[in-house]
C-alpha cells in the first residue's frame, strides 16, 4: 500500500458562520471568502487560502439545509462551542490505501461534489475521528478538480506550524506511519485534545486555536 500524505486544510467548527468569521478574522486581521453548502452534510464553510495547496474552513450547520441521514462530519451534532480548531484533513493520492492503514474509525469514503470541485472523504459513521479528533480526516481530490487553494485570493497568510497535542500521541504517530513525512506538522504529548496553528500574516505571526 503506497500513497502520499499532506496537509490540505484546518477546520474551525463554528455556531454559525458569522461566529466562526468573528473570531477567525479577529484573530488573523484577514477577511474570509465565501465557500458553499454540503447537502450531504447539511453544513455549509467560509474559507481562507493559506498558500498553494493549503487554507482554513470555518463550517457551522447551514440552518436552511436538511438534516443529513446520518451523523454530520467534525463532530458539528454536538457542536456547541466557541468557534475553535476542531480538526485538520490529510491529502493523499489514494484514498482507499490510506483509509486501510489508518486507525480503525477514520471512515469510510464518500464522494462529494460542488461545482467545479469534486473530492472522495473518510467520514466515520460516529461523525468524530480517532483519537477524539487528533486523528485527521482524509481526502482525495478528484482527477481535474481544482484545488480550493486556487480559487481563493492569496492574502499572504500561511502555515507555518500545526501542533497537535494529544495524551497519546505516540499512540497515534505509530498506529499511522504516514506522519513521519508531514513537515510542518508535529504530533505532541497534551493533557487534552487540542490543535494550535501558527500562521504567518502581513502583520506577523498570529496563533489559532
Amino acid at each position: 500500500m503506497l500513497f502520499s500524505l499532506a496537509l490540505d486544510h484546518l477546520v474551525i467548527a463554528a455556531r454559525s458562520l458569522e461566529e466562526g468569521a468573528s473570531y477567525v478574522e479577529s484573530v488573523l486581521g484577514l477577511r474570509l471568502s465565501p465557500g458553499g453548502k454540503h447537502p450531504n452534510m447539511g453544513t455549509h464553510n467560509l474559507l481562507m487560502s493559506l498558500g498553494p495547496k493549503e487554507y482554513l474552513e470555518v463550517i457551522s450547520i447551514d440552518p436552511g439545509a436538511a438534516g443529513p441521514a446520518g451523523r454530520r462530519w467534525f463532530g458539528l451534532d454536538d457542536f456547541s462551542d466557541a468557534p475553535r480548531m476542531t480538526n485538520w484533513v490529510c491529502r493523499t493520492d489514494n484514498l482507499d490505501d490510506a483509509l486501510d492503514a489508518a486507525p480503525r474509525g477514520t471512515g469510510v469514503a464518500y464522494e462529494l461534489a460542488r461545482g467545479d470541485f469534486h473530492w472522495s472523504m473518510g467520514v466515520p459513521d460516529s461523525g468524530r475521528l480517532p483519537f477524539e479528533d487528533a486523528m485527521p480526516a482524509l481526502i482525495e481530490w478528484g482527477a481535474g478538480s481544482p484545488h480550493p487553494s486556487e480559487k481563493l485570493p492569496d492574502l499572504g497568510a500561511r502555515l507555518t506550524k500545526l501542533d497537535v497535542f494529544h495524551p497519546e500521541a505516540d499512540r497515534l504517530k505509530a498506529a499511522f506511519a504516514a506522519f513521519n513525512g508531514l513537515g510542518h506538522v508535529a504530533l505532541r504529548p497534551g493533557p487534552m485534545m487540542r490543535l494550535m496553528a501558527a500562521i504567518q500574516t502581513p502583520e506577523g505571526v498570529r496563533v489559532l486555536a
